[in-house]
């Protein structure tokens, strides 16, 4: 049964750090998962997070210290000496340590990794640090077990017991040869019913998946997705095995991913959080409200032009949010659907066929909607058929074109080398009303003749 955080839990342990009891907190804490205990930290004031964090084992500690939020791992980190700070890195798989060590000042990191007493631990992690974060290389972990094509059986199984003192989750075994370049893979299965003679070159698999390190980080999520790989082996340029990348490290990366897109279809162009500074908040969101603010301008001054067929035909006024928002819906469903197909790179045929598509499913779900809209305006609000069918013909022409914009706009965008989430936010909703009130009033005008 999941372990939950109460009020009256929190309230307890805030108690006991007050009056330093620590017997009392370990023996709370004992049997509680190292991710609910961050979560618990996340919920006490700094001081307390920083007194539960010093007196917990390192064992432990470097677990929750990758599980705690941003601000809570800051403020710990900050009180913490170098070699404190070194000492929970010595615990940690070398990509978890680099994620820490990535988020000290310079100078603090040099002091980090001098005091690490592991030194080929020390070596992986430096090497780490050079690779950019968003690639396969800044994602690796330089734990894995790895198998030479020469050995025999029974020397692999030696080897391997001495590898896996330093990895604490296996789940492949890579075959390299003599000068380390990635060969295949070894199954578990293979290696344990064969005899201890038999030479690895023998029995293991050519095909294997794997990413070069500087492969993107959405990328490998994208194959590891695709093939259900709960790990993938990392290569340089050579082909030599240098690391592997696993399925948790994959899982953050597509959390950031549609968090990010989330932010930009919502409009907000950096990657921020609900905690951050006022101004960070406002240099993220001001620009598409610029954006949104002009468009919206540019629709009032649509709207005024036409403000001598309103007066005439002032039931048209009311029709205007209609057109406008139904515009604004086609437009967003069409370009959430494509970002969404461009982003699993699972979008198939030409750009026209896809157009096309895009424009006889919104002339199909427009004519249902003109039918209901004709009926409604017509029998039941007692407006002419002349106005009534303006509207139904606006809103049917409105939403065709706002699906070819919503359509066309993220393919174009991802093409040139731009994020096509932002085509889903205020970009496509703006553009979209000064289309769909400019094709309203125009067919207004070439009906009703005013």
């Amino acid at each position: 049964m999941q372990f939950k955080i109460s009020d009256e839990f929190i309230l307890d342990i805030e108690n006991l750090i007050a009056s330093k009891n620590e017997t009392e907190i370990l023996q709370k804490l004992e049997d509680i998962h190292f991710a609910d205990i961050a979560e618990l930290m996340n919920e006490l004031k700094g001081e307390d997070a920083g007194y539960l964090f010093k007196i917990l084992e390192s064992e432990i500690s470097s677990e929750i210290l990758l599980e705690l939020d941003d601000e809570v791992r800051e403020k710990i980190l900050n009180n913490l000496s170098a070699k404190e700070i070194a000492e929970e890195l010595d615990e940690m798989d070398t990509d978890d340590a680099v994620d820490i060590i990535s988020e000290l000042p310079q100078e603090m990191k040099d002091e980090v990794i001098s005091e690490l007493e592991d030194f080929e631990h020390a070596k992986d992690i430096v090497e780490l640090l050079r690779y950019d974060e968003d690639t396969a290389g800044g994602l690796m972990a330089k734990e894995f077990i790895q198998a030479n094509e020469n050995w025999n059986v029974l020397t692999c199984i030696q080897e391997i017991r001495k590898q896996a003192e330093n990895v604490s989750r296996v789940h492949s075994i890579y075959v390299v040869d003599d000068e380390d370049r990635l060969k295949g893979r070894l199954s578990l299965k293979d290696l344990i019913t064969s005899s201890t003679t038999t030479q690895i070159k023998s029995i293991y698999i050519p095909k294997v998946d794997y990413v070069k390190v500087d492969t993107e980080d959405v990328e490998v999520a994208r194959i590891m997705q695709k093939y259900d790989l709960e790990a993938i082996p990392v290569v340089d340029e050579t082909g030599r095995l240098v690391g592997r990348i696993t399925i948790d490290d994959i899982v953050d990366v597509i959390k950031e991913e549609a968090d990010r897109d989330y932010q930009l279809a919502a409009g907000i162009s950096h990657d921020v959080e609900a905690d951050d500074s006022i101004w960070e908040l406002t240099k993220a969101r001001l620009p598409w409200l610029l954006l949104a603010l002009g468009g919206s301008f540019i629709a009032v001054n649509i709207s005024e032009s036409f403000s001598g067929a309103m007066e005439k035909y002032s039931t048209l006024f009311f029709f205007t949010p209609l057109v406008a928002a139904m515009a604004g819906n086609v437009g967003v469903q069409s370009s959430a659907i494509i970002v969404q197909g461009l982003a699993n790179n699972s979008l198939s045929g030409s750009l026209f066929k896809r157009l096309l598509k895009e424009m006889l499913l919104a002339f199909f779900n427009s004519s249902i909607l003109a039918v209901l809209l004709l009926f409604g305006t017509h029998f039941i609000m007692g407006t002419s058929y002349e106005i009534s069918s303006t509207i139904v013909l606006a809103l049917v022409t409105v939403m065709i074109l706002a699906s070819l914009i919503g359509t066309f706009v993220p393919i174009m965008l991802n093409k040139y080398g731009i994020d096509p989430a932002i085509a889903t936010g205020p970009f496509i909703t703006t553009s979209n009303d000064i289309f769909g009130l400019l094709i309203y009033f125009s067919i207004a005008k070439l009906i009703l003749g005013f």
